[in-house]
């Protein structure tokens, strides 16, 4: 009967435990990529009354309790944040602390620092790939502290090569207006300069064939005339309306811009006639002159704007010029047996002594889940459930404080037979 009193207060204890950790799961239950716990009660070893063949045994009540992380899949819900993200499936983000020990994390609300590293919210060091000094993302290094550009100004990018998709009327004559056609596109120099090239195209005297000349203002490159020259030729088509000459074997047109008067570089640049798989950009249709599609792959110098986190992990700088590239790429580490992983606060995990060895790579790859930017996984903290075991984790706990109670009044009227 005495043992009692020790089995009451192991439950006592017990329950008290599980009373805490419904009470963290319920004060977590807005922290993003919060995991709830569970909790597993066991028993003692029992004691054999009588001659020890086990027709009596009696328990010495239950040990402390085994408390179990689920990694369920949280609730994606879209963010305001450009630097938020959430993991859709297996894994978790990998981050280095002060120290440098490995911290895995579910929780993606990042931020940039003045030296322009991506952090978790505690300062830790999130980490992956980032661009090189010339601009190459290699993801087959090891992982470093992603950073990204804070601040910067990108460089021009020289213009090499342009094109035209455009149609030239079959119909037109030859001294007449519709026989003459001009189109301009604009050509970036080694300074960021914008040049306006102008292509203008003449109906010949020769069927199915079309005069070219690109011209560039005179005042660019030093000359008194309002126009400079600066390559011609001609295109010629079959009775198809096809590109001819010249021919897809031939398919770029060289033109040199020299003596740029704002010191800028001298450019060549190639005139793309054919697409890459030698599909004539130019026709020849009886339909009214026109350009269907430009494209250069030049740019201006242009000041960063924002940078932020997109699907699949990718970290974009956006420039005020429009153009988008991608900086960094976020790592994500795939464990066998997350539920051995060690909670160490801040919403950050620790590898234990029976923890799997992390297999980190690129999202979507390996098993491992997608990282979905400008979104946060929410708790998988159940309220209603949480409630519920609360209410059964009293009820066990009064329960037991009623065993000590009776227990101790037996002992009195034990104690009294001897008055």
């Amino acid at each position: 009967m005495f043992t009692s009193f020790s089995t009451a207060l192991s439950a006592l204890s017990a329950h008290s435990t599980a009373v805490d950790v419904v009470a963290n799961n319920l004060a977590n239950l807005n922290t993003p990529g919060f995991k709830t716990s569970v909790v597993s009660f066991r028993d003692l070893v029992t004691q054999s009354l009588g001659a020890g063949l086990g027709e009596t045994q009696v328990g010495f009540g239950t040990g402390r309790p085994f408390t179990v992380r689920r990694f369920t899949q949280g609730a994606i819900q879209s963010s305001t944040g450009l630097l938020d993200a959430a993991v859709q499936g297996d894994g978790f983000f990998v981050a280095r602390d002060s120290r440098g020990a490995m911290l895995l994390t579910r929780a993606g609300n990042f931020q940039v620092d003045t030296s322009g590293r991506l952090l978790t919210l505690t300062g830790d060091k999130v980490q992956g790939w980032t661009e090189n000094a010339l601009g190459v993302l290699n993801t087959n290094v090891a992982l470093s502290d992603i950073v990204v550009p804070v601040g910067s100004l990108k460089a021009p990018i020289v213009t090499t090569k342009f094109s035209m998709d455009l149609n030239l009327n079959a119909a037109a004559v030859a001294g007449q207006p519709d026989g003459t056609f001009s189109s301009p596109i604009e050509i970036i120099d080694s300074l960021g300069y914008i040049h306006v090239v102008t292509v203008n195209f003449t109906k010949s005297a020769t069927a199915n064939t079309w005069d070219y000349s690109v011209t560039i203002p005179g005042a660019d490159v030093g000359s008194t005339d309002e126009t400079e020259e600066v390559a011609s030729g001609a295109l010629e088509f079959d009775s198809d309306g096809r590109l001819t000459s010249p021919a897809a074997t031939d398919p770029t047109v060289a033109i040199s811009l020299t003596g740029l008067t704002n010191g800028a570089s001298d450019i060549d640049v190639n005139w793309e006639l054919y697409t890459p798989i030698g599909v004539a950009r130019i026709t020849q249709f009886t339909q009214p002159s026109a350009v269907s599609a430009n494209a250069q792959d030049g740019s201006t110098a242009a000041s960063l704007i924002r940078v932020g986190l997109a699907d699949g992990g990718t970290v974009l700088a956006q420039y005020s010029n429009g153009q988008q590239r991608v900086v960094a790429q976020l790592a994500v580490a795939s464990i066998r047996n997350p539920e051995s992983l060690i909670a160490v606060g801040n919403n950050a995990f620790q590898v234990s002594a029976r923890t799997a060895l992390p297999a980190i790579g690129l999202p979507e790859t390996g098993g491992r889940g997608k990282i979905i930017g400008g979104a946060l996984e929410y708790s998988t903290v159940d309220i209603a459930r949480e409630f519920t075991n609360l209410i059964v984790y009293q009820r066990g706990y009064q329960a037991n404080a009623r065993v000590v109670i009776a227990v101790d009044e037996l002992s009195q009227e034990t104690i009294n037979l001897k008055r």
